[in-house]
């Protein structure tokens, strides 16, 4: 997504910027069947290690108020990566592609607005997102930022470097979950079923902002700075016994 980001920053392409565009941009590179493949593997995957940390409590959560919101958090991230295993594979199979997506995604959205109770569902899941992508801000800007990491075998050059990272990485990640929460917010509120939602709507509007290409610029190396960082933490990863 950062990199799409920013080759519309350049010019360089009007692609849409979401998660579903980036699988299908990684399956039109060289071997990008195995990479999709790849990629399934690892969300269907991903999905499970959620619900494991939902329920078994892995990473020692406990069950006062602050652990069972900690816990709630994955399994709402087990969902959220749950729901693109299904368009991976129609890439796969040739089935998929960003428009499709993009148009289900605003149909489900239309589908649910048009019933009584459908703007109080929208605006409470906006809410959610703005909820989580507030929290992930404040996140990166602590000074507590990741304490996981402090029990790893980490050099301090190591941390030097996946700190910053990190902090900058899931602000920006949260600024986007915010925008998101915030589209949808909106959308509830005007009773608007038509109106367009989503990351790839959300930073489309942004960019329309003053100084808006500067503001997807800083996203884009945002969202990169998270991948690498998320790519490290597979290296220094390990559970607290």
């Amino acid at each position: 997504m950062g990199v799409l980001a920013l080759n519309v920053v350049f010019g360089k392409s009007d692609a849409p910027i979401d998660q579903q565009s980036a699988i299908g941009a990684i399956g039109r590179q060289p071997a990008g069947l195995i990479l999709l493949w790849v990629i399934l593997i690892g969300l269907v995957s991903y999905s499970l290690w959620g619900v494991i940390r939902a329920v078994m409590d892995p990473l020692h959560k406990g069950h006062d108020l602050k652990g069972l919101f900690a816990r709630g958090g994955f399994l709402v991230s087990a969902a959220g990566y749950a729901y693109f295993i299904l368009p991976t594979y129609g890439y796969i199979t040739g089935s998929g592609g960003s428009a499709q997506n993009e148009a289900q995604t605003q149909h489900s959205v239309a589908s649910i607005m048009s019933k009584p109770w459908g703007p109080w569902v929208i605006g409470l899941v906006g809410l959610a997102f703005l909820a989580i992508g507030l929290y992930q801000i404040y996140q990166g800007f602590k000074n507590s930022f990741d304490k996981q990491f402090q029990t790893y075998a980490m050099t301090a050059q190591e941390v030097k470097v996946a700190t910053p990272l990190g902090r900058f990485g899931v602000a920006i990640r949260g600024f986007v979950f915010a925008l998101v929460g915030g589209s949808l917010v909106m959308a509830a509120y005007q009773a608007n079923p038509n109106q367009a939602v989503g990351i790839d709507a959300s930073l489309t509007a942004l960019m329309r902002q003053p100084y808006g290409v500067w503001l997807l610029g800083i996203i884009a190396v945002g969202l990169m700075a998270f991948g690498v960082y998320s790519m490290l933490s597979v290296v220094w990863f390990r559970l607290k016994r």
